[in-house]
């Protein structure tokens, strides 16, 4: 008989909720709700073009996992804003269930002997990697959204292969649990101490129900999701959005006042170099290269588009008024009458892309412009004086602030 003491003993774990049924419960909500960040991640890997590699997609080594899905469209102007708040939300509201799962299989992680059969060898190696994928997943991307980044390397790449390591291991765990827990909660025998791998021997007295569990878990998530979604949906909700990186702060008011992920001073922009004086946009393409200062933009026709800036954290803002040029129209300057790929570049000199590619669906819709003004008002320096990019639908990443040349072409 094994000491009790020692974790690899059934003894060791007295939890009277510990068993099938409420394991079960829980699986199948993951089941669904990972499912669909798994699809919401490879859409918003998608939005990202990654066919315009390496600028916009630079992940070493993807071979068929970066398998480039579509060219992202413009409609509707509001579907990354979507998308990626469905992924970042629903991430948020699953983590109280994916703690639960875990405490209810922790036995499991220090059962002995390691493997009894092939098919229970593979069945504890699908579960190392689940349990070590989902933390490293839930993890880095709460970090992600907080904007906290301090994990080792760069976001991007650790959170594509983690994701598919993740996936891989819950696709296979799924494939072997799945009958169990249907057969299971068919059955119907959630309050009976039925005798398995997950039930204590000698469970302890119980202070809470398995049902009255699981509404503990519930309440968790759905606060989560009070606190959280408010980002994405916008108007009188932002305030409930206590949970989102911006959460407690106060974009200010007047045209200027919506939310920013980085500053001028943040992104390192020398103020000199932004004067209208100094500035001068470089537009290159199939016949050279034209210099154009804010004066000479002006005199060209103006265009305007509301549109909101969606981001991979999870957070947007509402639509805002911009104006300025239409990027198929700069594209005509250096000869495109269709217009191609773009390649934006930027003044920044730090914390974030400095380049980014649009496709040319893109640049042809009408609404993507080279925005000179918002909501009636010269841009801020924080919302990307003298000059920003602002496409529909496109990642926040990809509507680029101080934009400094624009390369019209083959990239």
């Amino acid at each position: 008989m094994r000491d009790s003491r020692l974790p690899s003993s059934p003894g060791f774990w007295r939890s009277p909720l510990r068993g099938p049924w409420f394991t079960s419960v829980l699986g199948v909500v993951l089941l669904g709700g990972i499912t669909v960040l798994f699809v919401t991640g490879l859409v918003s890997y998608a939005a990202y073009n990654p066919g315009l590699s390496p600028v916009n997609d630079q992940t070493p080594g993807k071979g068929l996992l970066g398998f480039y899905l579509f060219a992202w469209p413009t409609n509707p102007h509001w579907l990354y804003r979507f998308t990626q708040g469905v992924h970042v939300t629903l991430g948020i509201t699953l983590i109280p269930v994916l703690l639960a799962k875990l405490w209810s299989v922790v036995p499991k992680l220090f059962a002995l002997p390691p493997a009894r059969s092939l098919a229970h060898a593979l069945e504890r190696l699908s579960l190392l990697l689940l349990v070590g994928g989902a933390l490293f997943e839930f993890v880095t991307g709460v970090l992600n959204i907080q904007l906290d980044y301090i994990f080792p390397g760069s976001f991007y790449p650790l959170h594509f292969y983690g994701a598919w390591v993740f996936f891989a291991a819950f696709l296979a765990h799924t494939v072997l649990k799945l009958p169990v827990a249907v057969r299971t909660l068919r059955d119907r025998r959630g309050e009976k101490d039925e005798r398995d791998d997950l039930t204590s021997p000698r469970p302890g007295r119980p202070t809470l129900s398995r049902r009255g569990a699981l509404r503990l878990v519930g309440g968790g998530s759905l606060l989560l999701f009070v606190t959280t979604v408010g980002q994405s949906l916008g108007g009188a909700l932002r305030s409930t959005a206590l949970l989102a990186p911006h959460g407690g702060s106060d974009p200010g008011s007047g045209p200027g006042g919506f939310q920013i992920n980085k500053t001028a001073a943040y992104a390192g922009i020398d103020a000199k170099e932004t004067t209208d004086d100094a500035w001068r946009l470089v537009v290159t393409g199939r016949t050279g290269a034209v210099r154009l200062s804010r004066a000479d933009l002006l005199k060209m026709d103006l265009h305007s588009s509301a549109l909101p800036i969606a981001c991979v954290e999870g957070w947007s803002t509402d639509d805002q008024w911009w104006r300025g040029v239409r990027l198929r129209d700069l594209a005509a300057l250096v000869g495109y009458d269709d217009p191609p790929d773009l390649l934006v570049e930027s003044l920044q000199r730090r914390g974030g892309f400095r380049r980014a590619a649009l496709r040319a669906d893109q640049v042809a819709d009408s609404r993507s412009l080279l925005a000179l003004f918002a909501n009636g008002e010269d841009l801020t320096p924080d919302h990307g004086h003298p000059a920003r990019v602002i496409v529909p639908a496109a990642p926040g990443v990809l509507n680029t602030k101080w934009v400094a040349r624009m390369t019209f072409g083959d990239l």
